[in-house]
């Protein structure tokens, strides 16, 4: 579930220009996410704060593969079994392996896929990389989550807001601090998709292990944008009008799994998919 940005012959982050309003001196989630899947989209200052992190919970690194694997998971689900030809992707962070389009459009190619973040480097690296099949199509907005009506408009430039879209919220709901924020937020987007839509989310926890509050407490304090860990429950309640796929909302390994991934089963990081009647 990594991409080493040597062996698919493309530069880092260390190699390319930088864009004047990127802060370098300060890690980012996304960047040192990328870092823990292998990736070279990040600079010292993140993969000294991912390796720092890693000291206090060395299990960082199944969590952010875990949480990839159900990204992957519940897309194939939803372009496979639920037939859903359009994605909106918002907080995608950095392009690694298995992104969202290339899922979608390996089973669906005429599948429609639009990404949104707001890192700048995000932006550097999707619009030379997020490039999807002839048949379908694949759209980047530079977009802040906080501000989903903009997002739903910019998006309906490129999805057609008529038919089911699959919502993918993985891994950025922690960095809406304020949980009844976070619910108007997600409650807007999901509000704005037609029936027969879903929402794909995962979250991180501290459920299954002490450290792992620690090390976001620690992380938290670099100055970087904070990221707030939630209990199961909270990340259910994401899911609140909407009909829950079996299994339900879990640790990210038990849903539907793959016998071929070598992942604990219980690990912080919660993840569901729900479809809006």
């Amino acid at each position: 579930m990594t991409m080493d940005s040597q062996a698919t012959g493309r530069p880092g982050a260390d190699d390319v220009d930088v864009p004047q309003k990127i802060d370098t001196s300060v890690p980012h989630s996304a960047r040192i996410w990328n870092y823990w899947l292998g990736g070279k989209d990040n600079f010292a200052v993140d993969r000294e704060a991912g390796d720092q992190y890693r000291q206090v919970f060395p299990g960082v690194v199944d969590v952010a593969r875990a949480s990839r694997q159900f990204l992957v998971r519940s897309i194939m689900f939803l372009a496979g079994e639920a037939g859903v030809r359009q994605f909106l992707d918002v907080g995608t962070g950095l392009p690694t392996a298995n992104n969202t389009h290339e899922v979608a459009q390996g089973i669906a190619p005429d599948a429609r896929i639009v990404y949104v973040d707001s890192d700048p480097l995000v932006l550097v690296h999707a619009r030379a990389l997020l490039v999807g099949t002839p048949e379908g199509r694949t759209a980047y907005i530079d977009g802040d989550l906080h501000d989903p009506a903009a997002v739903i408009a910019e998006a309906g430039r490129t999805l057609d807001f008529q038919q089911p879209i699959g919502l993918i919220l993985s891994g950025v709901m922690g960095h809406v601090p304020d949980y009844e924020t976070a619910r108007s937020i997600t409650r807007q987007l999901v509000a704005s998709l037609p029936s027969g839509s879903y929402l794909s989310l995962n979250d991180g926890t501290s459920l299954i292990s002490a450290e792992m509050q620690q090390a976001q407490d620690d992380y938290n304090d670099t100055g970087a944008t904070p990221y707030t860990l939630r209990s199961p429950d909270e990340i259910a309640g994401f899911f609140d009008g909407l009909e829950l796929v079996e299994p339900g909302v879990v640790p990210c390994p038990r849903w539907r799994p793959d016998d071929t991934v070598d992942t604990p089963e219980d690990i912080d990081a919660f993840g569901g998919v729900g479809r809006k009647n």
